[in-house]
């Protein structure tokens, strides 16, 4: 009996993350994220900041997100581990680095899913009381009512029961779902074009040079980029990173569902940008402003209200119906993906080990949970869509910066390792989508960047406090403080003054004159982040136990995974 009691426990089964994403699902996980509540309002927006010539605002900004996209192409296949842009930098230059990307990122994907339900809600007012137009020191907000936040913790809460049995449903009802958001941002274009042209034709043409082709010159068309929603419209293809544990193919479906999402919505919302500029009426831009004082009354979105005043209410009806969908369904990834995130902070040490906890499904339940309190925390009224929008996309920008970085060193440490995918004109584009980062966090502006910075330092403040807290523990990982605080640090500081000093709304004078300065903050930040990493033999270390997690349960196709 006693020899019974003795015996010792058996160790427990670590459950891990399941292969169930195929090809199709992958790349659906991607435009799902990326078409959310960006472009039911990025049109309208951008137009009202730099007029017709937005056009070229969301080709130049497709461009420039793909060319960091396409390093995480690189990158992807070679390290198939979920929480990729946490974990990569952690091979590189260890726990302060990865911290430091991880808990930006992180702040950024926590935001996300309690303002796509915000948003959903905002549209959903047409239909019942969920939010109330406030204006606070000048602007209007609208405010979540007591019922608003009710239905929104339940769809929070929806979210997380979803995840939580498995990525296996998630990519299903995913699915689903982005064949609508597709379907609908086609119709409006063909609609809106077609409708334009039928009757007031001269005038929907004419509206590109009427009122000045880019009235505000073409500062604004680099500015609204970052601030009118148009980056954060390209961002979810981090999800094909994200994920990329959890695909069955990751060499051949990571660069598909990288490349292919940047690649399909950039053309959407290009075309979309078209066909909103040729519907606006000119009774909209007969006033002083022009595009600049663009307005909608009595309208929760501005593409419904051009359907309605062209007299076509039932694309109207469709457009609140999926104005209410797609954030909904870009909330449900970014759930997802948060809890990835911080799995990927747990597994590198950066955090306590039970955020990298998996239920029986292969779901981080832990970092579930802690997401979904987050969101809920997040669920305050915000000033604006358009400054939250920017503050996400100046952090999340700002953690993909380091994937570039990453690949150079990885090219110079490792040059005999396998890539699947491999990026061609050496340094070119790594260089290049470092430089992309760095103007976009610029073009966000100081009050955005701002909090930014102060976020960055309240997640130091809670390192501080967790290295403290764990100095004791025998297996906690080493901090490797030296190999990343001397070009992240300076990294942070110089961003903070050229947005500082150099603002696009204060210092206008000096709006191009950063282009030069950034490219030399740019080129001097590379050659550091790429000389002063961990000694080759701990990336290898870092990798091979990445590369041991990676060796998880897998299906056959036949047996169930999500193409």
């Amino acid at each position: 009996m006693s020899s019974t009691l003795n015996q010792p426990k058996p160790k427990p089964v670590e459950v891990k993350l399941k292969r169930h994403v195929g090809p199709i699902g992958l790349l659906f996980a991607a435009i799902g994220s990326i078409i959310g509540s960006g472009w039911l309002f990025g049109a309208f927006n951008a137009s009202a900041i730099a007029g017709p010539a937005a056009i070229f605002s969301w080709l130049i900004a497709g461009v420039m997100i793909l060319l960091i996209a396409l390093c995480y192409a690189e990158l992807g296949p070679m390290f198939p581990i979920s929480g990729g842009v946490v974990r990569y930098p952690h091979m590189v230059w260890g726990s302060f680095g990865s911290f430091t990307m991880g808990w930006i990122t992180w702040i950024a994907s926590a935001a996300v899913p309690a303002i796509e339900v915000e948003g959903a809600l905002t549209y959903g007012t047409k239909y019942a009381p969920f939010t109330v137009l406030e204006k606070d020191s000048g602007a209007s907000a609208h405010v979540l009512t007591p019922l608003g936040m009710v239905v929104a913790v339940i769809l929070l809460a929806v979210f997380g029961v979803i995840n939580y049995f498995g990525v296996r449903l998630f990519a299903q009802v995913n699915t689903v779902i982005v064949w609508w958001k597709v379907f609908v941002i086609c119709l409006v274009i063909v609609v809106f074009i077609i409708t334009a042209l039928a009757t007031t034709a001269s005038q929907s043409i004419g509206n590109f040079t009427s009122h000045g082709f880019a009235p505000k010159g073409f500062a604004a068309v680099f500015v609204c980029i970052a601030t009118a929603g148009i980056t954060f419209s390209f961002l979810g293809f981090r999800q094909g990173i994200e994920l990329a544990g959890e695909t069955t193919n990751p060499k051949r479906n990571i660069p598909f569902a990288v490349i292919g999402s940047v690649g399909i919505t950039a053309i959407l919302y290009a075309l979309l940008q078209v066909a909103f500029t040729m519907m606006v009426p000119a009774s909209a831009l007969q006033h002083e402003g022009g595009w600049m004082g663009l307005a909608f009354k009595n309208d929760f979105g501005p593409l419904a209200a051009l359907a309605t005043i062209a007299g076509l209410g039932w694309l109207a009806y469709i457009l609140y119906f999926d104005a209410i969908i797609s954030p909904l369904d870009t909330g449900l990834i970014y759930t997802t993906v948060t809890s990835r995130v911080s799995y990927a902070v747990g597994r590198n040490g950066n955090g306590p080990r039970w955020l990298a906890t998996n239920n029986k499904h292969g779901v981080p339940v832990w970092s579930l949970l802690l997401s979904f309190l987050v969101s809920i925390v997040l669920l305050l009224p915000f000033p604006s869509w358009q400054q939250l929008v920017g503050f996400i996309t100046s952090a999340t920008v700002l953690s993909f910066g380091t994937g570039p970085l990453v690949l150079a060193v990885m090219r110079r440490k490792l040059p005999e390792h396998a890539r699947p995918f491999k990026l061609p004109f050496g340094d070119v584009i790594p260089f290049l989508a470092f430089y992309c980062t760095n103007m976009i966090v610029y073009w966000a502006g100081w009050a955005t960047n701002q909090k930014l910075m102060i976020s960055i330092l309240i997640g130091y403040v809670f390192l501080v406090i967790y290295e403290l807290s764990t100095r004791k523990r025998p297996n906690r990982p080493k901090l490797d403080f030296k190999a990343s605080a001397f070009w992240v640090i300076p990294w942070l500081i110089l961003m903070t003054l050229v947005s500082w000093l150099f603002d696009p709304t204060s210092h206008p004078k000096m709006f191009f004159w950063v282009f030069l300065i950034n490219l030399v903050i740019t080129i001097v930040i590379y050659i550091i982040a790429v000389k002063i990493t961990l000694p080759t033999q701990k990336i290898e270390q870092y990798i091979e136990d990445a590369a041991h997690e990676s060796e998880i349960e897998e299906e056959t196709l036949a047996g169930g995974a999500i193409d």
